[in-house]
């Protein structure tokens, strides 16, 4: 283990390491930034060139350096091997220059790497744990280097890694990622992250095939087995991290359900994909229903996809028409999901009990109009439904198409339409199109990010609906008041204070989400409503409006250079 140890409000840093190790440590390193004091008490003479270089001089030259890469693979690259060596250099690169760069880092790109991982692989970050080491997965935590440190995990089985499916090992770098968006986006302190693939096999030929996979070559484990091996990880984490928050992410859809379900009420937990992915959406769509106009009670919402984030959404949506009276059928009426095999319905067998919940009353359909044979398509369930808005999550690209967005828009002013998919190979429709069939008229936002759009003289700015908005400031208002669980109230609560930012409120032909130069701002507001509501439901101490602040800007982390010193127990005075 690698020790460090915070003083002055994180303006020290104290170690246990000198030398080769300090500047092969990324969370210390400074590079060439080292002051000649550091230089002498870290044992750091020789090692570096003597020009002691600022932090501009630095972010100058690493900046040139990635403009020289030609695309952004190459530039993913660059980044990853900046973070590998020096993360505050990185964070600040990424903060300067943070709406060029998410999208290298995180969707779309992130995806390539994960498609790629065994091929590109240069450097281990994370833990992974693979199925036939199960009996050491308790060891694995403790030999991480800053076991004492760690408050996030983020953990995924790399099954459904974004649109692209089953990545086996290579999913490790969606929790990388996410950490990486945790540290830039709400200041969580990089030492304090910790990314794990958990390898259970995969089920990806290509992957079983490829000689350079660098994961367990077996199918995926299934069934009790895997149920015993989630089980062995997370009685392994309560000892380990008894108090760090735990991130499911990227789950195929029924594990998905299963592991939120099964130890929400157990440990800090909870699932981007569903519980994230539905808070963001609801923050656009809140800012959507108002300057549409149309009442919450007369919202009819159609999303191609049923998913975990489809149903994610949907709770997300129900709970707030709950809030303002709504009964709760009447509710979930207003939700059509439309999975692969079809219309969700009464007479439907076999489907999930999640599902059930929105399976529409078969006696309602029997009238309508349809060309689907004996299922429904999207178009038909446009076509009688009318919605008010329509969202995918089916990462089917293209699937909304003319046809069925001009039939959409023939019977609604402001049609809602949010294609989600990503990476941006995956999303439902591109802006453009969506904006040129409805006349200007739709308000958009989509998963992946896109340029904005030029119709009728008017230019339309193109919200991106990130979970980037959302989980790290749940993250940080979860930790700083110390809460002992993540609840679906603290989603709604983070979601509208996000939506209290979207710039359409003021021109509805600007972006229903705030820009990625906000992110910082948006997760510290995040982070106050998720800390308000874990205090007003008994999870967190009763702390003050200003108690929970003050914690909360106590943990954000900025990226500049501490002053590292050796720990004093480990002295050599000179």
């Amino acid at each position: 283990m690698i020790r460090i140890r915070f003083a002055d409000e994180g303006r020290t840093v104290e170690t246990d390491r000198t030398g080769h190790d300090v500047l092969n440590t990324p969370v210390l390193n400074k590079g060439s930034a080292w002051s000649e004091e550091e230089r002498i008490r870290l044992g750091l003479l020789g090692l570096l060139p003597y020009h002691i270089s600022t932090i501009e001089e630095q972010l100058a030259r690493v900046y040139r350096n990635y403009q020289q890469r030609t695309n952004d693979l190459d530039r993913y690259l660059y980044l990853t091997d900046l973070q590998d060596r020096n993360e505050t250099l990185f964070y600040r690169l990424l903060l300067e220059h943070i709406t060029e760069m998410m999208p290298v880092v995180y969707t779309p790109e992130v995806g390539v790497a994960c498609q790629r991982y065994s091929h590109l692989f240069h450097r281990p970050r994370g833990l992974f744990i693979s199925y036939p080491h199960r009996a050491q997965i308790e060891t694995m935590l403790r030999a991480w280097p800053f076991a004492d440190q760690v408050r996030v995990i983020v953990v995924t089985d790399g099954e459904r890694i974004l649109g692209l499916g089953d990545q086996g090992m290579g999913g490790i770098g969606i929790p990388i990622g996410k950490l990486t968006l945790y540290s830039l986006c709400a200041g969580i302190h990089p030492a304090t992250t910790l990314p794990i693939v958990l390898d259970v096999g995969t089920n990806n030929p290509t992957l079983l095939n490829d000689p350079l996979y660098l994961g367990w070559r077996h199918e995926r484990v299934r069934g009790r087995e895997y149920d015993d091996f989630i089980e062995q990880f997370v009685t392994a984490v309560e000892k380990v991290f008894p108090h760090a928050l735990l991130q499911w992410e990227d789950f195929a859809k029924d594990n998905a359900r299963n592991l939120l379900d099964r130890y929400r009420d157990r440990i800090l937990s909870f699932n981007d994909d569903i519980q994230g992915t539905g808070a963001v959406t609801l923050a656009g769509w809140l800012a959507a229903v108002e300057i549409s106009g149309v009442p919450l009670a007369d919202q009819r919402i159609v999303m191609l996809g049923a998913g975990s984030a489809a149903t994610g959404i949907a709770e997300q949506i129900v709970a707030v028409m709950v809030e303002a009276g709504i009964p709760l059928e009447q509710a979930r009426r207003t939700i059509w999901l439309i999975d692969s095999r079809d219309l969700v319905h009464t007479r439907r067998t076999g489907l999930e009990a999640v599902k059930m919940l929105y399976a529409q009353p078969y006696e309602m359909l029997e009238g309508w109009t349809r060309e689907g044979g004996e299922t429904f398509t999207l178009y038909d369930v446009v076509s009688n439904v009318r919605p008010t808005c329509l969202i995918g999550t089916s990462a089917q690209p293209g699937a909304f198409d003319e046809r069925t967005i001009r039939e959409m828009a023939r019977h609604v002013e402001h049609p809602v339409i949010f294609p989600l998919s990503n990476p941006t190979s995956k999303s439902e429709a591109v802006p453009a199109d969506l904006i040129a069939w409805t006349e200007g008229r739709a308000l958009v936002a989509t998963g992946s990010p896109f340029e904005p759009v030029t119709y009728s003289g008017r230019t339309f700015t193109i919200g991106q609906c990130n979970n980037v908005f959302i989980f790290p400031g749940v993250g940080l208002g979860v930790i700083a008041v110390g809460a002992k669980r993540v609840t679906d109230a603290m989603f709604i609560a983070a979601a509208r204070a996000l939506s209290a930012f979207s710039p359409a409120r003021q021109d509805p032909t600007a972006s229903l989400y705030p820009s990625l130069t906000q992110v910082r701002d948006v997760s510290r507001a995040v982070a106050q409503a998720v800390a308000a509501e874990a205090v007003r439901s008994g999870l967190a101490a009763p702390l003050s409006a200003e108690e929970q602040t003050a914690r909360i800007d106590a943990t954000m982390w900025t990226p500049v250079y501490p002053q590292v010193r050796r720990m004093e127990e480990y002295a050599v005075h000179y």
